[in-house]
């Protein structure tokens, strides 16, 4: 999270941390893991009326910013969202509105005010390789799966993307299922989404460079909402330490726990500098957006598991109990780790753009 922000920014975080301390505290957290939707359609709806859904859309279409720069203000409430283990698509959410704001998807509009209102959700289901959409005369034909889709199972339309081609379809449309998945997370929900022969419009051919931003959408947001949880697991841990004592010492004071420690708070400051680098690059539009995005996704996803894996262990047996609140920050880093690529994938993407800039060199 920015280390800098303006009152205006710090009233917006400050209201987003309060509103999810007071309606998704950890007890109703727990209360709901076997609810199959995970959160309260009012709750999304307030949190929308906050202003979580409009970030990224236009003034001239009922969104705005706080600061002028949308995204850069959406990753405070993504890092409120990881500090509370918070339910709700955010991420999905956002990314179909930019689309639908930017005009990518026809007939969307209608769409895009239930989205800023939180009556209604949509889902990004993109991403599996067993998708296709064929066009057939002045329609669509989708057939295929694509896994996993966030809130798959309340979504009233997905936003689905196969390569460059994007299409809007109802979630009512004949030949759709959901079917759910389970996941580590115990605050959020995943599905598979079925399309069996389902027959749309063709009304969008696509945008490769819209899809890619739209990528970079989540990765940012995913990055924001993991290094909200490092910190609350972290603070959670350094205040452990302190109240703990063995041998009549508190174990902050033990040497090795200091270098312990030293390198987590090294890692954690990285991360959230790295993360908001990789923000204020894919704001901006900046050529190297794409770079930094997957440096940002490859550094907070290895070093945060080892951050919170170490945070676990220093609390010793507690720390791996189900009735101690760190295995849901746990959970959420974990599945944000592997959303949009691996730290590995990722590191991947780096070698392949800069073998590619290196051969424009020649």
């Amino acid at each position: 999270m920015l280390l800098e922000l303006s009152a205006d920014q710090a009233f917006f975080r400050e209201t987003t941390a309060r509103f999810l301390a007071e309606l998704a505290p950890v007890d109703e957290l727990r209360r709901r893991r076997d609810d199959p939707v995970g959160f309260d359609r009012d709750y999304w709806k307030r949190g929308a009326e906050l202003g979580w859904t409009s970030l990224l859309v236009s003034e001239d279409n009922g969104g705005g910013s706080i600061s002028g720069e949308g995204l850069v203000d959406l990753t405070l409430i993504a890092h409120e969202f990881g500090h509370a283990a918070a339910p709700g698509p955010l991420v999905t959410t956002n990314v179909v509105a930019s689309a639908l704001n930017d005009g990518e998807v026809d007939g969307g509009r209608d769409v895009l005010a239930g989205l800023l209102a939180g009556t209604s959700i949509a889902s990004w289901a993109y991403g599996d390789a067993s998708l296709q959409i064929q066009i057939d005369g002045d329609d669509a034909l989708l057939r295929g799966v694509v896994r996993p889709v966030e809130s798959g199972s309340e979504a009233e339309h997905f936003l689905v993307t196969d390569g460059a081609a994007q299409l809007l379809v109802p979630a009512s449309a004949a030949g759709v299922s959901v079917t759910p998945m389970q996941t580590v997370d115990l605050t959020r929900r995943f599905s598979v989404v079925h399309f069996d022969d389902v027959r749309v419009p063709a009304v969008h051919a696509g945008d490769a460079a819209q899809v890619e931003r739209q990528r970079q959408l989540a990765l940012v947001m995913l990055n924001a909402e993991s290094v909200g949880a490092m910190q609350r697991v972290f603070d959670m841990t350094v205040e452990w330490a302190f109240d703990r004592y063995t041998f009549g010492r508190p174990l902050a004071s033990y040497q090795e726990l200091k270098h312990r420690f030293a390198d987590m708070k090294s890692w954690l400051e990285a991360a959230h500098a790295v993360s908001d680098a990789a923000a204020a690059a894919v704001q901006a539009r900046s050529a190297d957006a794409r770079e930094l995005v997957s440096v940002a996704k490859a550094f907070v996803g290895q070093y945060g598991s080892e951050l919170l894996h170490d945070c676990v262990q220093i609390h010793g047996g507690i720390g791996l109990t189900f009735e101690h609140d760190l295995h849901l920050f746990l959970r959420r880093a974990t599945v944000d780790r592997a959303l949009f690529g691996t730290p590995a994938h990722h590191r991947q993407l780096i070698a392949d753009l800069v073998e590619h800039s290196g051969d424009g060199d020649e």
